[in-house]
């Protein structure tokens, strides 16, 4: 395979906090896939999970809204393809406009939703701005009885929603805030997936401390370590950001409440783009002419 890039081995650090030659290493071994390099240190060092990929890359914004009565809210991504343009008054406009249909309708099918005047909308605008405008996507969080929804907005790149069994919006909206800064997979310990699960014991069980230990050993090793890998990474048993000696879950549950789901948007989480050197690009330009 080619060789592997600075720029890989530098995501790879950054991920993981180990030194340039190890994270080479493990890449060369791995033949460049990070997310295998990273499985395969923590494998073998015992590392702890790496941070998530950095691959928010696109641009635009995240917009929520919750109903008076905290009955139902939307949470929606609306790209662009510049910072410039996501802090442009017509993109807001253009963005709200949307944000008005979707929570009116409870409408989250963008097909649907552009199908009724929007496309036009959004052509128009791409024409003036002269840069492509994309309605992403858009979720919607219903109350039960009993239930309300709260809403948390970061910066304009980061939206939750949360969904809780009594309570109220002030602590609703708090628990949305720990969420935008912390990131959980799940919102409780029996919501993570099974795959996620033996996956997880398959990396415990690599791991060097755990060879040549008896079986009932090491079953119980590995049930310690997935019970704070779930404490780790599940909403109710994370450490509450405004109060770090209480569990979100106890937190909640003083105000006479209970967690029951959260919806997490984070401005082109998923999305790669297409990084331009400029100067190569430059140099390509001035070859072209010169022919």
């Amino acid at each position: 395979m080619s060789a592997i890039s600075a720029k890989l081995v530098k995501e790879l650090r950054e991920r993981t906090g180990l030194g340039m030659m190890e994270c080479k290493k493990a890449l060369v071994e791995a033949e460049g896939d990070i997310e295998l390099a990273i499985e395969n240190l923590r494998k073998s060092s015992g590392m702890k999970a790496a941070k998530k990929a950095s691959r928010v890359a696109a641009e635009g914004a995240i917009l929520t809204r919750v109903a008076e009565d905290a009955s139902y809210g939307v949470v929606l991504e609306i790209n662009s393809e510049t910072d410039f343009v996501a802090r442009d008054d017509n993109f807001k406009a253009f963005c709200n406009t949307v944000l008005d249909k979707v929570f009116t309708d409870k409408q989250t099918d963008i097909s649907a939703l552009m199908a009724e005047g929007l496309e036009e909308t959004r052509q128009a605008l791409v024409q003036k701005i002269g840069e492509n405008i994309s309605v992403r996507r858009a979720t919607l969080v219903e109350a039960g009885e009993g239930q309300l929804v709260g809403e948390y907005v970061h910066g304009g790149r980061i939206g939750v929603l949360t969904l809780l069994a009594g309570g109220n919006s002030e602590v609703a909206k708090d628990v949305a805030m720990h969420v935008a800064a912390v990131n959980p997979q799940v919102a409780k310990p029996s919501d993570m997936p099974q795959e996620v699960l033996d996956k997880e014991k398959e990396i415990i069980l690599a791991q060097p401390d755990m060879a040549g230990k008896p079986a009932e050993i090491a079953e119980k090793m590995v049930g310690g370590r997935l019970k704070k890998f779930l404490a780790e990474n599940s909403l109710t048993e994370q450490a509450f950001i405004k109060n770090p000696d209480q569990t979100v879950g106890a937190f909640v549950k003083a105000a006479g409440g209970e967690v029951v789901a959260f919806v997490r948007f984070e401005v082109g989480e998923g999305i790669e783009k297409q990084e331009v050197d400029f100067a190569e690009e430059v140099r390509q330009q001035a070859a072209q002419a010169n022919k």
